[in-house]
């Protein structure tokens, strides 16, 4: 099976562009250092009912944001944590970083780790 990181975050529409540019760039960093695939996606429908909940209710975005989903697939979760090293050491990483203007809030970002119980492609 495989581990995987997943993401949820709020993304300011006025972003989205820089956003765009920014993880073009670090998805190359985390396939060069040994993720198997990177994905990123902008939510375009958050609809529910009286069953399911949807990802805004989770990371509460006003009017100006948007939501950013995103996973990483490894091996395993050492595997996960193995790559996940050589990326925060990676110096490109962190000039892609903006602190005194970033372009996602990462305290209100969601990430956990996952171990696959099914993975299956066409």
């Amino acid at each position: 099976m495989t581990y995987i990181d997943g993401f949820v975050l709020p993304i300011k529409k006025e972003n989205l562009d820089g956003y765009k540019e920014m993880v073009q760039k670090t998805a190359d960093l985390w396939i060069e250092h040994g993720a198997l695939e990177y994905l990123e996606a902008i939510g375009e429908d958050f609809s529910e009912n009286e069953y399911t909940s949807s990802f805004p209710k989770l990371v509460n975005p006003n009017e100006s944001e948007t939501i950013g989903f995103a996973y990483i697939l490894y091996e395993t979760r050492a595997h996960r944590d193995a790559v996940n090293a050589k990326v925060m050491a990676d110096p490109r990483l962190h000039a892609l970083m903006d602190p005194e203007n970033p372009l996602i809030e990462c305290k209100r970002m969601a990430f956990s780790g996952f171990q696959s119980i099914v993975h299956k492609k066409k």
